[in-house]
């Protein structure tokens, strides 16, 4: 697997809670985050070691063999600094998909997810 994207920044919730959330996005009807677009689907979670490592598989049907690491380390505030990682198996992906996918990725945890938990 070849990683093409990565970002880290600070979630304000706790690991235990920022792990729930990536573990059963639906745990919270009133703060839903995971809102896909018609060419994404739900992914489900290969792997997780709580509270510090979550892997999803594919957001994308287009790309099947992605998959998405979470990591996630306390900061010294009580929040976590999330690290995303995408592995794709071929990283021959053009310029454009490659920004799509992680556009759509610091859209869902580094604007939705965020804002879920009240920033």
């Amino acid at each position: 697997m070849h990683a093409i994207g990565s970002r880290r920044r600070s979630q304000p919730a706790p690991p235990h809670a920022v792990f729930a959330a990536l573990t059963n996005p639906d745990r919270d009807p009133t703060r839903p985050w995971l809102i896909l677009r018609t060419d994404e689907q739900r992914p489900e979670v290969l792997e997780s070691t709580y509270p510090s490592l979550v892997i999803w598989t594919t957001l994308w049907p287009k790309h099947p063999t992605a998959q998405l690491h979470f990591d996630l380390p306390p900061d010294n505030h009580g929040g976590t600094h999330l690290r995303w990682t995408l592995f794709v198996t071929s990283p021959d992906l053009d310029t454009s998909t490659v920004g799509h996918l992680r556009h759509r990725i610091n859209t869902l945890i580094n604007a939705n997810l965020r804002r879920s938990f009240g920033q």
